[in-house]
């Protein structure tokens, strides 16, 4: 039996605290999307529980960069027309998204899992960082972009990894133009980053 102080069914605070769960998404935010996922059942909500169920089967973290997709190696990885010599180094799989959006880079990427941040206790075993020196290792490997956000942490990074990466005696460069600082990529419009890229600077 409900109690008195419940203001739904149990099943429908249980959406509600999922819900709230996804960033962007606050308690408020979460009563309102499941409100309209319970209005609009068959057009919305049943399509999306379907999806989310072929999602977690069917997709998984590329081995080789780390992006998602329901293929291993990626279709960017396993595709033969993008420049293998180039290396794109980016936080998470949503920079992967706003660059390809963008347009402007055909070489390969590579996805940490975050950035290094003395706050959250992520240190640099926590991130995929020995798979990128074994990368930038290869033969063939000219040049590594470190497209990480202008933040504390993600300049932190990107020094962090320059030093790592400077023994290989390969291109390190870093986003220039048009990244502000406390930029993050995915939050970018398309030219910003097309321009950020192109006029990428050396370490």
């Amino acid at each position: 039996m409900r109690s008195k102080s419940a203001t739904a069914a149990p099943e429908i605070e249980a959406l509600i605290a999922l819900l709230a769960k996804v960033p962007g998404l606050g308690p408020r935010s979460a009563r309102r999307a499941a409100l309209q996922l319970l209005k609009k059942k068959d057009a919305l909500m049943l399509p999306l529980a379907a999806a989310l169920a072929e999602a977690a089967d069917k997709v998984g973290a590329c081995s080789r960069c780390g992006a998602l997709d329901t293929q291993d190696p990626c279709a960017l990885c396993a595709n033969p027309e993008r420049d293998d010599g180039l290396i794109c180094v980016v936080a998470e799989v949503g920079d992967v998204w706003a660059l390809e959006r963008a347009g402007a880079f055909r070489g390969r990427y590579h996805v940490l899992g975050g950035v290094l941040s003395a706050l959250d206790g992520v240190r640099p075993e926590h991130l995929r960082i020995t798979a990128l020196l074994e990368r930038a290792s290869a033969a063939g490997v000219r040049e590594v972009i470190l497209a990480l956000a202008a933040t504390v942490d993600g300049q932190t990074t990107a020094h962090y990894l320059a030093e790592r990466l400077q023994p290989l005696n390969i291109t390190i460069s870093r986003l220039s133009h048009g990244v502000p600082v406390g930029g993050e990529l995915d939050l970018l419009d398309d030219g910003t980053l097309f321009a950020a890229l192109q006029s990428r600077r050396s370490t």
